[in-house]
C-alpha cells in the first residue's frame, strides 16, 4: 500500500498516522503522479491557464472513442464522477501542475503546454524561472504539443506540434470560420494546410476553443479520426467550476468559475460577454451547420448585465498582480469584491480586498467592496435583477454562497410572471 504525502496533514491526521503505523511509504503527490506517468502511455497537460479544461477534454475524448483511459486531473467532471478514473488501457491523461516546480519530475509520452505566464509568486520570483521549469518539462516529454498564440511557448519552447487560433501563424493545427454564439462555438479545423472538418464546442470563449484545438492535436497524434474527435468534443459539458452553469432563478443566471489570475478573469468575463450578447458574432465567412444540433442548455434568457463577484486568491498573488487585476474587469457591468482567500498563507499586511476594489474602480465605474461572504450575499439580494448573469470568480470558497443567493431569488415575492400566464 502507498500513502500520499499531504501538504496539510493536520486535515488528514488519522489517515497519516495509520499509514505510518502500517509502514506505508509516504510519497509527495508529484512523485506518485510521476510514477504513474512513467508506467503509462501518458499525456500530461501543463500551462499556466487551461490545464483542467484541456486535460478534461482530452480524457473525455479518449473515453468517448473507446480508449478507456486512466484520468487524473485537478477538477471534477460528471462523466467520471470526480477528478479521477481508473481505466483498463495503457493511456493516462494527467493535469501537470507547475505551481511548486514539481512539473520537472514528469516524463510524459505527450506533453501539452497551453500557455506560460508568471503565477504562483510564492514559489517563482520571475517569468524566467517559470520558463525554466517548462523547458525541463519539454525535455522530459517525447513529443510536445504547444499553443503558439503564446509568444513564450512559441519562442522559448518551440513545440514539436503547434496549434493556434490565428490562421496566419503557420501552426500545425488552426481554425477559421469561427462562430462564437451565446452558448456554442463553431469552427472549421485545419491540419497542416488541409481541412479536417467542422468542430462544435459547448464551452464559451476563445480560450476554450484553443483548449479544444489542443485536444484535436493530441487526438490526431494518437491516430484518432477527426470525425470521432469532433463527436466527442461536441458532447463535452465541461469541468466543475469552469464557467459552470449552476442554475437560473427568476431571470438571473448563476455561473461558478475558478478564475483567480488576471488573464483568467479577463478570458472568463469575455466569455460571459459572449453569453450576454443575443446576436452571434462570426469572425470569418459562413460555415455550414447542417450537421450541427447542439442543444446543451436553454438560452432563452436574455442577458442584460454581467455581474462579476470576485474573491482574490492568496495574498502573494493579489499583491503581485493587483495592477493587472485592476484592468481585468472590462467585460463586467458591475464588480463586487470581497476579502482575500488566504489558502493557508499568512497576511502580508500590504494588500486587502478593499484595496483591490479601489484599484479596479480606477478602470471601472461600478465597483463595490463587501468584506465578508455574508455581506456579499446580502448585497446580492439587493442588486441582482432579472437579466443578470452573476458570475462568481474564485479559487477559494466564494461559491458556497451561490445556493443561498439562488434560494433567496426563488422566494415567492421574487417570482416573475410572464405575460402569457398573467
Amino acid at each position: 500500500p502507498i500513502a500520499l504525502h499531504l501538504t496539510t496533514p493536520a486535515l488528514f491526521y488519522s489517515e497519516y498516522k495509520a499509514a505510518i503505523a502500517l509502514g506505508c511509504p509516504i510519497l509527495h503527490r508529484s512523485d506518485l503522479l510521476a510514477a504513474l506517468i512513467q508506467d503509462y502511455q501518458s499525456i500530461a497537460v501543463a500551462g499556466t491557464h487551461g490545464k483542467t479544461t484541456t486535460s478534461s477534454l482530452i480524457g473525455f475524448m479518449l473515453l468517448e472513442t473507446g480508449l478507456d483511459p486512466t484520468i487524473v486531473i485537478g477538477g471534477e467532471v460528471d462523466a467520471w464522477e470526480g477528478n479521477a478514473r481508473l481505466g483498463n488501457s495503457t493511456y493516462l491523461v494527467a493535469e501537470a501542475d507547475e505551481s511548486d516546480g514539481s512539473l520537472v519530475k514528469l516524463s510524459a509520452h505527450i506533453g501539452v503546454v497551453t500557455n506560460i505566464e508568471l503565477d504562483h509568486p510564492d514559489h517563482y520570483e520571475s517569468l524566467d524561472q517559470v520558463v525554466e521549469t517548462f523547458k525541463v518539462f519539454k525535455e522530459n516529454c517525447q513529443t510536445l504539443v504547444g499553443c503558439i498564440d503564446c509568444s513564450t511557448v512559441k519562442n522559448l519552447l518551440q513545440p514539436t506540434i503547434s496549434y493556434s487560433l490565428k490562421s496566419d501563424n503557420n501552426a500545425d493545427y488552426t481554425v477559421d470560420c469561427v462562430d462564437y454564439q451565446s452558448n456554442v462555438t463553431l469552427a472549421r479545423v485545419w491540419e497542416r494546410g488541409q481541412i479536417l472538418g467542422e468542430l462544435q464546442l459547448g464551452l464559451l470563449g476563445k480560450h476554450n476553443l484553443s483548449n479544444a484545438l489542443a485536444a484535436v492535436a493530441v487526438g490526431r497524434l494518437i491516430g484518432l479520426e477527426f470525425a470521432a474527435i469532433a463527436q466527442a468534443i461536441a458532447k463535452f459539458e465541461g469541468a466543475h467550476r469552469r464557467f459552470e452553469h449552476r442554475g437560473e432563478c427568476n431571470g438571473i443566471v448563476f455561473i461558478d468559475d475558478y478564475a483567480h489570475h488576471p488573464s483568467e478573469v479577463s478570458a472568463t468575463l469575455a466569455a460571459a460577454h459572449l453569453r450576454k450578447n443575443s446576436q452571434k458574432v462570426t469572425t470569418k465567412s459562413h460555415i455550414s451547420k447542417t450537421s450541427l444540433s447542439f442543444t446543451k442548455q436553454n438560452n432563452s434568457l436574455a442577458i442584460q448585465r454581467v455581474v462579476a463577484i470576485f474573491q482574490p486568491h492568496r495574498h502573494s498573488r493579489t499583491q503581485a498582480f493587483v495592477s493587472e487585476f485592476a484592468k481585468s474587469f472590462n467585460d463586467a457591468d458591475m464588480v463586487i469584491v470581497t476579502d482575500i482567500y488566504s489558502a493557508g498563507e499568512s497576511p502580508l499586511g500590504k494588500i486587502n480586498g478593499q484595496q483591490v476594489a479601489e484599484a479596479i474602480s480606477g478602470y471601472h465605474q461600478q465597483v463595490y467592496y463587501q468584506a465578508s461572504l455574508e455581506s456579499v450575499s446580502k448585497f446580492l439580494h439587493e442588486v441582482l435583477r432579472p437579466g443578470d448573469l452573476a458570475i462568481f470568480l474564485s479559487a477559494g470558497n466564494l461559491n458556497k454562497i451561490i445556493p443561498e443567493v439562488m434560494s433567496y431569488y426563488q422566494k415567492p415575492h421574487y417570482q416573475i410572471v410572464s405575460s402569457e400566464t398573467a
